[in-house]
């Protein structure tokens, strides 16, 4: 089986990892999680990390056959259909992401507006899914706990997980946002953790901490042996009350309020007003207990 190069790109701001990934025999790659910039002072948008995305697509001379996302993300808007627009590649994510469509879309107030049904991408992947990028093989496996519609991207070797493991040295990721579960969050990483001890798993964020630098990817054995929230036989319960006690100490990411109304909509900004400009709506008090 041939198996991917996988080229990461970490945005610094939001300590996001964004991968391009290609069959090296026939050229033919994928775009997994790329982020649009959002500056909260001016409301500004921007593309600088989807143009050095496409930039190296261009000059590796990869043919892009899809622009992947893991979830809708919660701290950047996902640029998936900035790319579409130059690149005519399609748009996938998870078939759950309904779910989280219509729990946003009744936190926002938004009763009509944004279609719940997963239109805004084009295919919707099912657990167990498998399609071709090139020559490698790519299987999705349906990974809840961070949301409720979170997936991984199996191609080859490479396991793209996003939000469910972090580097070992800082665990696991969060499970307290509306939908999540640290219960399907310890379920997924079980899955994940079933895979070969070879595979590489390339994670969604590493906020590089104790002054480190940033790191991508570990494998699974590593993950087993020394993954701070997986390691000695830490039993469903432990992790749970592990999980639970530290999402209870941790801020709302930043952008989130901003990001998922994005993000629900495909990476799409809400349609423009009369004036011609898009507006943005934060929920005052919702998650006033943080």
């Amino acid at each position: 089986m041939t198996n991917p190069i996988v080229k990461p790109f970490w945005d610094e701001p939001t300590g996001s990892w964004q991968y391009v990934f290609h069959d090296p025999l026939t050229m033919k790659g994928a775009i997994v999680d790329p982020v649009m910039e959002f500056d909260t002072l001016s409301g500004a948008t921007g593309t600088a990390n989807a143009e050095k995305l496409l930039a190296y697509v261009r000059e590796a001379g990869i043919a892009l056959e899809w622009i992947l996302d893991t979830h809708p993300h919660a701290d950047h808007f996902s640029a998936a259909q900035w790319l579409k627009a130059q690149t005519g590649a399609p748009t996938a994510i998870g078939e759950k992401v309904t779910g989280v469509q219509k729990l946003w879309t009744d936190i926002y107030n938004l009763p009509g507006t944004v279609p719940t049904d997963g239109g805004q991408w084009d295919r919707l992947f099912a657990d167990g899914d498998t399609f071709m990028v090139g020559n490698i093989p790519v299987s999705v496996i349906f990974s809840p706990g961070h949301t409720l519609a979170s997936i991984t991207y199996v191609a080859g070797d490479a396991a793209f997980v996003n939000d469910t493991l972090m580097i070992p040295d800082s665990g696991t990721s969060r499970a307290d946002f509306p939908g999540g579960s640290s219960k399907a969050l310890f379920d997924s990483i079980q899955r994940i953790l079933a895979l070969p001890d070879e595979t590489r798993v390339f994670v969604g964020h590493d906020y590089a901490p104790n002054g480190r630098a940033a790191q991508c990817k570990a494998t699974v054995a590593e993950h087993r042996a020394q993954n701070i929230h997986l390691k000695d036989g830490l039993t469903e319960t432990e992790f749970r009350a592990l999980r639970d006690a530290r999402d209870a100490t941790l801020p709302l990411p930043r952008l989130m309020l901003a990001a998922l109304q994005v993000n629900i909509r495909g990476g799409r900004l809400p349609e423009p007003e009369a004036n011609g400009r898009s507006y943005l709506k934060i929920p005052l008090d919702h998650f006033a207990r943080r």
